[in-house]
């Protein structure tokens, strides 16, 4: 059973860029609009085979959010996300997604303008990713917050050492 295929039955890969930067001892987030405008998400995309994962995260970060700064090259954690409502045409599309922490240190006018790159602490965005989601997909965007304090904590740590 060496085969590398994947099953048809397996998700579809987007990576994430999850934006932060440090203001006084607490990490702030950037969100953006979703591509319909009601909801908020991290900024993210399909993968391009020419590029890393986390380059690809870098890009979306850039292109979505207007962000720069320095993306780690190792994804942080995977969570499930949805696209579409099952009442329309499609229905809901589920996608695997690789979490990118990006460390910021400036932000541009985005590629796309209708985005509208907003910064939230914490509870804001674990409060904001959660409007007008199933609860399921709702914990899902919550707990990519708890994991990035966990990582930006964990190397706050190690640099103080």
């Amino acid at each position: 059973m060496g085969s590398a295929r994947t099953s048809r039955f397996a998700l579809p890969l987007q990576v994430a860029a999850i934006c932060y930067r440090r203001v006084n001892s607490h990490a702030e987030f950037l969100l953006v609009n979703t591509n319909g405008g009601s909801k908020w998400t991290f900024p993210k995309g399909a993968p391009d085979t020419r590029l890393s994962h986390s380059q690809a995260a870098e890009r979306e970060a850039r292109e979505e959010a207007g962000a720069v700064g320095i993306v780690e090259p190792r994804h942080f954690h995977v969570y499930i996300h949805s696209k579409g409502v099952f009442w329309q045409p499609g229905g809901v599309q589920e996608y695997v997604v690789k979490a990118f922490l990006m460390d910021v240190h400036q932000t541009r006018r985005p590629e796309e303008t209708f985005r509208n790159p907003t910064w939230f602490d914490a509870e804001q965005a674990r409060v904001t990713l959660a409007k007008g989601r199933e609860v399921k997909y709702a914990q899902e965007l919550q707990t990519v917050i708890d994991r990035a304090l966990e990582q930006i904590g964990a190397a706050r740590a190690a640099v103080a050492r």
